[in-house]
């Protein structure tokens, strides 16, 4: 089993950046495939982007040239850098470990206009 704590949420202006960090302990780190996820109220929980073990990268297409994922099995971390945030981007971001579906507990992101 994998645990999962986020953190790096917060309030921003439209136009801002928020880098978001997911740490992981437990099972190996390193083999887990990775990904970012987002709900917004009454909206269901959608992929933002994930990570592969071997470092290949998605991207949801809303997100594409703004946000960036990245891992450092080092420090048993993987980010997402959130640039030119937009309101519509505002909701709790979750971080996935999927070969072990392991969930954090979620982080909010709230962009102004």
């Amino acid at each position: 089993q994998v645990q999962l704590v986020e953190s790096g949420g917060g309030l921003v202006q439209a136009g801002g950046s928020l880098r978001l960090s997911c740490a992981a302990s437990g099972s190996p780190f390193s083999t887990n495939d990775m990904g970012w996820y987002r709900q917004a109220p009454g909206k269901q929980r959608e992929l933002v982007a994930a990570i592969t073990a071997g470092g290949d990268i998605h991207y949801e297409d809303s997100v594409k040239g703004r946000f960036t994922i990245s891992r450092d099995n080092a420090k048993n971390t993987v980010y997402l850098q959130m640039n030119s945030l937009k309101p519509e981007d505002t909701a709790v971001y979750y971080c996935r470990a999927f070969n072990v579906n392991s969930w954090g507990q979620g982080t909010q992101v709230t962009v102004s206009s």
